[in-house]
């Protein structure tokens, strides 16, 4: 795909992308963290906004032509220092950490729900203390995924530590916020009156 299109899921051009990147950003409940993993990073539209918020980013996807979209993207935006590039899927072993954040974009549902639920039960425990976890996926049932959004968030809310803190969903797209120590709201933390 990477070969025939520079950006194959026009992830740069589409609005729909666009906003959800926003929303899922927005979603976030510190505003700066020290290290982040985005496994599936395709051509690094949501890297790029992820540095804004991260003092660094290890980034990963299994296609060669992938990471070389990102790596020109972050070079071009004066932040390829601030991002480790690595080859490699989700079902892999992460790259060492510790990860006060992870973002799982339109990643999860490619694999078979017991995969999955291995990957997490593997990660999770290795993630830095008050860390959080995002995950955005397309809710439309499409044929060559083994499931859903909808299916692949229920598995990541079920992890053992996991608390649910926040969600966003409409028709295309569910964006659910974990950390692994059930802190406090942005509000209560930040002490807002009347939190």
């Amino acid at each position: 795909m990477y070969a025939g299109s520079a950006d194959p899921w026009h992830l740069e051009s589409r609005w729909y992308e666009q906003r959800k990147y926003a929303i899922t950003t927005a979603l976030l409940p510190f505003p700066r963290y020290r290290h982040a993993f985005e496994p599936g990073c395709s051509v690094g539209v949501l890297t790029e906004r992820l540095v804004g918020r991260c003092d660094h980013v290890t980034s990963t996807d299994i296609s060669v032509g992938a990471l070389d979209a990102t790596h020109r993207r972050l070079t071009a935006a004066g932040v390829g220092n601030r991002v480790t590039l690595l080859r490699g899927s989700l079902d892999q072993p992460w790259p060492a950490g510790p990860f006060d954040l992870v973002v799982l974009s339109e990643v999860c549902y490619y694999l078979q729900p017991s995969a999955l639920r291995e990957v997490l039960d593997r990660e999770v425990p290795r993630l830095a203390r008050a860390a959080t976890v995002v995950a955005a996926h397309w809710r439309h049932r499409v044929e060559d995924y083994p499931m859903t959004g909808d299916r692949a968030n229920d598995i990541i809310g079920a992890t053992p530590g996991l608390h649910h803190v926040g969600v966003y969903r409409d028709a295309d797209v569910v964006i659910d916020v974990f950390d692994n120590v059930g802190g406090p709201s942005v509000a209560a933390r930040t002490a807002v009156p009347g939190a």
